[in-house]
């Protein structure tokens, strides 16, 4: 092997693994493209997967199984009570986590569900180092609030700082003591702030906000949905971590926490999810949830198949080899772009490469949803689908004006084990050119406006008629069908 062949395997990242099953895609013509988001009311949500090229909305649920997660779903035991399928998830569940009682649940919104549910009462105070919109959603449901205390730094678009999902201690120790403790039901940190561009905490940090958290008597909370993205970031980044095993340091975190839930749609690679609990008398407090809002307590809504993958899947992420090629791949990809000018959420956390709507578009006002505008403008520029990260995704406050997110991102998630090298290659390219021509993208207003999470089934319309512009000037570039 010569040498710059060997310099170049060094610099680009590889895929550990090879492909065995694959599913057709196609790319529909760029004036297709653009009846389809009319269609779709300029909500990727709206547009069906059929007329998407790469599907980067999201990392839930769309992750590639191994062959061992689809082997193992040929043997599930789908007893409607006391499914041997369940007990073989719990046990592989509380040898990695070293937490004993499992709650299982369809999903991670769904363990959000139960915490809500059982613990927040109205005018009760959840803090977090920085919301979800589920989670926020099912505490405003029922009369709480959201205090979020992610450091200052942590907002900071473009930095060098290794863990910017960090919660802010000194906050935190000061809300406390105004909510006062018995007006905090639990605290919530989330592995990898996943609206905040998937910023990890470091394990220093965790264990110093919930050793706080103990002194006060506050009940902890995990959420490790994004778990497997953070430990590589801990193994990586965390001086004292680099001699630890990812099984080590699951354990070192999972030991800071009352409870842990997680979505497997991510963490886990299937989709179901659970709730793990150290104490028995709180197992007890939650367990009758289960059956009234998710199925009975050995499958809580999920396909017993899936629960059988999962299981597999569960030890598949603690290989290093597997959860490394994710964050490497956005890497790869917020480095290119950044390079070429533009602005992206650095350092490159998990779950996706983030675009730094708010600059790109710096001639719209944040009303006009720039993340909203920018996302639809890339499905028109190559049939790549994102998921806007913005004040679209924020709820309006009481008096009716919008609530303006504190950062303003398109999100281009990298499912784990699905995307090649070569179609991240595409993307760049796409992306560049849209930044190239970003001063054509207008913005966007609502038609139908749901009052929560009205990201996800809002229609709206373009402001003028810059779709169509932006269409000819791509058709131009790249061609009629490109």
């Amino acid at each position: 092997m010569s040498d710059i062949k060997f310099y170049k395997h060094q610099q680009i990242p590889l895929e550990m693994h090879k492909v065995k099953i694959v599913q057709q895609l196609r790319l529909l013509p760029a004036d297709e493209r653009l009846k389809k988001m009319y269609a779709a009311g300029f909500n990727t949500f709206q547009l069906h997967n059929g007329d998407i090229f790469l599907d980067m909305l999201t990392d839930s649920g769309v992750n590639a199984m191994s062959d061992m997660m689809q082997a193992a779903m040929m043997h599930p035991d789908d007893a409607y009570a006391g499914s041997e399928t369940f007990f073989r998830m719990a046990a592989k569940l509380e040898e990695i986590f070293g937490i004993k009682y499992c709650l299982p649940a369809h999903q991670g919104r769904a363990c959000e569900n139960i915490l809500a549910t059982r613990f927040v009462k109205p005018g009760n105070c959840v803090i977090m180092n920085y919301h979800f919109t589920t989670a926020k959603a099912h505490i405003t449901r029922v009369g709480g609030r959201v205090e979020e205390l992610v450091s200052d730094a942590g907002l900071e678009t473009e930095s060098t700082l290794p863990f910017k999902g960090n919660i802010d201690l000194d906050k935190l120790e000061a809300c406390i003591k105004k909510e006062t403790p018995a007006n905090i039901p639990f605290v919530r940190l989330e592995a990898g702030t996943n609206l905040i561009g998937g910023q990890p905490v470091s394990y220093e940090n965790f264990k110093a906000a919930t050793d706080l958290c103990k002194k006060y008597g506050i009940m902890t909370v995990l959420d490790a949905s994004l778990l497997q993205d953070n430990l590589y970031f801990i193994k990586t980044r965390e001086d004292s971590m680099k001699d630890k095993s990812i099984r080590e340091i699951t354990r070192m975190i999972a030991d800071c926490f009352d409870i842990i839930y997680f979505s497997a749609r991510k963490f886990g690679f299937a989709r179901g999810g659970a709730l793990l609990i150290r104490d028995e008398t709180l197992f007890h407090s939650m367990e009758d949830l289960i059956p009234m809002f998710e199925g009975f307590l050995t499958y809580g809504g999920m396909s017993v198949r899936e629960m059988e993958a999962m299981t597999v899947g569960f030890d598949e992420s603690m290989e290093m080899d597997v959860i490394s090629q994710g964050p490497q791949f956005i890497k790869y990809m917020v480095d290119e772009l950044a390079a070429y000018g533009v602005p992206m959420v650095t350092p490159a956390g998990g779950l996706g490469g983030h675009i730094n709507a708010r600059e790109v578009l710096e001639h719209l006002k944040a009303e006009e949803y720039p993340a909203g505008a920018l996302v639809c403008a890339q499905y028109l520029a190559g049939g790549i689908r994102g998921m806007e990260r913005g004040t679209l995704s924020e709820e309006r406050n009481a008096d009716g004006s919008e609530r303006i997110a504190s950062v303003e991102l398109v999100r281009l998630a990298v499912p784990r084990r699905v995307f090649t090298l070569s179609q991240i290659e595409y993307v760049i390219d796409r992306v560049k050119w849209l930044y190239d021509h970003r001063r054509m993208i207008g913005g966007l207003r609502f038609v139908h406006e749901p009052k929560t999470l009205r990201f996800f089934t809002g229609i709206l319309e373009p402001t003028s008629d810059w779709p169509e512009k932006l269409t000819a000037a791509y058709k131009a570039d790249f061609g009629e069908d490109a």
